[in-house]
């Protein structure tokens, strides 16, 4: 049996993954108009977050759109327990993938699988826009 200082220490972990929980929530359907996304501006980019949680199918995704500067990449290229595909609307990117460098314009779709080193930076003279969609494990 846990004495009191044992079941208050579990406290936080209650606490955190209440938080996981409120993060995970199963979507519904729904629409998302443009001008309604919060902008966040991070230096030479801006992102509209669109969505996070699971769909009813199980999947977790993570949906938000990046305008991003010329010549500007948003970070650098890393990789993770996800999968990402990117939607591009306006522009020229350059998307790398485990180092090889790939140009996409408007209409272009790219795909980072799960653990590939993955990057993307704006190549053109105009801003890029583009959307990214992630699915699996958020890490």
């Amino acid at each position: 049996m846990l004495n009191r200082r044992e079941l208050c220490s579990l406290i936080p972990v209650v606490a955190i993954t209440g938080a996981w929980a409120a993060n995970d929530q199963t979507l519904t359907s729904t629409t998302f108009p443009f001008d309604s996304l919060p902008q966040k501006p991070a230096g030479d980019h801006t992102t509209r977050p669109v969505v996070n949680g699971r769909i009813p199918t199980g999947e977790h995704v993570e949906v938000h759109e990046t305008t991003l500067a010329p010549g500007a990449t948003p970070h650098a290229p890393h990789k993770h327990n996800h999968s990402e595909f990117w939607l591009i609307r306006e522009g020229t990117v350059e998307i790398s993938l485990n180092g090889q460098p790939h140009r996409l314009g408007p209409g272009g779709v790219g795909f980072a699988a799960k653990d590939d080193l993955h990057g993307i930076k704006n190549v053109g003279d105009t801003p890029a826009n583009y959307f990214v969609v992630a699915v699996g494990v958020m890490s």
